[in-house]
Parts: C-alpha cells; sequence; structure tokens
C-alpha cells in the first residue's frame, strides 16, 4: 500500500473579510484534534480572504463531524465560512 493510499484526506476551504488571526484559528483546530495539513493556499483580494487546505485525518483525534462541528464554530467566532469535505467528496462533486 501507498503511503498516499493510507491517508484519510479533506478539503477545507475559508471564506470571508480578512482579518488578523484567520490562519491561526483554523489551523489551531486542525492541530488541536492531530489533523496535519499536508497543503495549503490563501489569498486576499480586494480585503476578501479565501483559504483551501488539504489535510490528513488519518491520525485525527476525533471524527470528521466532530472537526466540522469545531471548525464552524471557531468560522463563526472569526466571522468567516468554513466549508469541510472528505477528499472522495470533493473529487466526485467537481467531476466533469
Amino acid at each position: 500500500m501507498h503511503a498516499q493510499e493510507s491517508k484519510d484526506l479533506i478539503v477545507v476551504t475559508v471564506l470571508g473579510v480578512d482579518r488578523p488571526g484567520i490562519v491561526a484559528g483554523i489551523t489551531s483546530v486542525l492541530a488541536s484534534f492531530n489533523v496535519n495539513i499536508e497543503d495549503i493556499s490563501q489569498t486576499v483580494l480586494r480585503n476578501l480572504f479565501a483559504m483551501i487546505l488539504i489535510a490528513d485525518m488519518s491520525k485525527a483525534t476525533c471524527t470528521l463531524r466532530e472537526l466540522r462541528e469545531k471548525l464552524e464554530a471557531k468560522a463563526k467566532e472569526l466571522g468567516v465560512e468554513v466549508f469541510v469535505q472528505h477528499m472522495n467528496i470533493f473529487r466526485a462533486m467537481h467531476r466533469i
């Protein structure tokens, strides 16, 4: 089995008005549940913050549902929107 196959990847997307602490707030939730960030990209366009990251939940100490709930609570606190999807669902939804 390849290392990639043993990973349990998720896609996290964050959108909102830019302000300090968004990246720290979202990534601290991931770290608190031992979710490893595999790749991350963020940009700010005319004060609109957008971030997408891919993370591995194979060693997570929570379920995807629990993580989604915690991230949604943190996003509400930060004043942004967060979307959390399992990589398989994300790929199926964006298949052409």
